[in-house]
């Protein structure tokens, strides 16, 4: 069946394109339209395959119905989380989400919010990249409203979404200290991403107030990501023996770790503590299991979206809100001596 277009529908009812268009937008009762032919026009437009035409729509009134997602890494499991989240939430508030990956990118991070700009999206929420600033900020000029989450740009006045990675590094190093850990290691990113260096500057205030030392080791983001870095991991225990915790930064770090560690048939919670910063189903049924920085993702996804919508409400007049959610810290198996 051929679907009908919002003149043939009004042609076939006698009634104006402007009537249909307010029943079919839910403004009927604004505009005093009866209740009868409202009920009226809708049955019509469910029997004859009547699909409104969206683009012409966005057109007409400047809105897609549409937010753009942009985020590292759809395939990791805590942006996965995030943005199912977010799209469940969004759907309940009667928008869409687009996503896309950057793979930590700054070249396609630019590219995708040009490709999201031609798609007229009505806000964004965006894990940025390094370099990008600039980009983020021409949005809010341009009256787009924007959202970050998990990494800030501490540059711009803009709408934050995270949590503290400095306390929550902070604590879970003190409790693995609490635990008659003396030698704990810091496995993370060779990064200047906001994010990465609280987790480490929480990790160094920790062992530094119980004057330990601080053993850290930095892997490239790339090779963490793309190629194994058990070796390297080997290396480290190898030239420091002395290590009886490592707390990594990342849940993919933490995975190799654990790779060398049963490779290796040391007796993780025995022989070596393990602390992750982010958790994973991986954690909870490994044996034994691993003890994790918990981050909220359903608070987090809720947050996102209030504030995003709150700016989409009065774009021209953004006031930036920072907030920040507690993280959990799970005490498993891998933790206690």
């Amino acid at each position: 069946m051929k679907r009908m277009s919002i003149k043939e529908v009004a042609e076939a009812l006698s009634i104006s394109t402007a009537t249909v268009s307010y029943i079919l937008n839910d403004k009927a009762k604004e505009k005093r339209i009866s209740a009868e032919l409202t009920k009226k026009v809708l049955a019509f437009v469910e029997e004859n395959n009547f699909k409104p035409n969206h683009l012409a729509k966005s057109l007409r009134t400047g809105k897609t119905n549409v937010i753009g997602l942009i985020v590292e890494d759809i395939a990791d499991p805590f942006f996965g989380s995030i943005a199912g989240n977010i799209e469940n939430i969004a759907y309940e508030n009667g928008y869409k989400i687009i996503y896309s990956s950057t793979k930590n990118d700054t070249k396609k991070a630019k590219e995708l919010i040009n490709t999201f700009r031609e798609r007229n999206v009505d806000g964004y929420i965006i894990t940025p990249t390094e370099g990008i600033d600039n980009d983020i900020n021409d949005l809010i000029k341009s009256n787009l409203p924007v959202v970050l989450f998990d990494r800030n740009c501490i540059d711009l006045n803009i709408s934050y979404v995270g949590m503290n990675n400095f306390k929550s590094a902070y604590e879970a190093v003190r409790y693995l200290i609490s635990q008659s850990y003396k030698n704990i290691a810091f496995v993370t990113l060779d990064s200047v991403q906001p994010q990465m260096i609280d987790r480490l500057l929480g990790y160094e205030r920790a062992v530094n107030e119980h004057r330990l030392p601080s053993i850290i080791k930095k892997f490239d983001y790339l090779e963490a990501k793309k190629n194994s870095i058990t070796e390297n991991i080997v290396a480290l225990l190898d030239e420091t023996p002395q290590i009886d915790a490592i707390f990594f930064a990342t849940n993919y770090l933490a995975i190799s770790g654990i790779e060398v560690m049963n490779r290796l048939k040391i007796r993780i919670g025995q022989q070596i503590g393990i602390m992750v910063f982010d958790d994973n189903d991986l954690f909870r049924i490994h044996q034994p299991s691993i003890s994790a920085i918990a981050q909220p993702v359903l608070e987090m996804a809720k947050e996102l979206i209030t504030n995003l919508l709150e700016h989409m409400e009065n774009p021209s007049d953004y006031q930036a809100k920072t907030s920040i959610i507690p993280a959990q810290l799970v005490l498993r198996d891998s933790s206690s001596k």
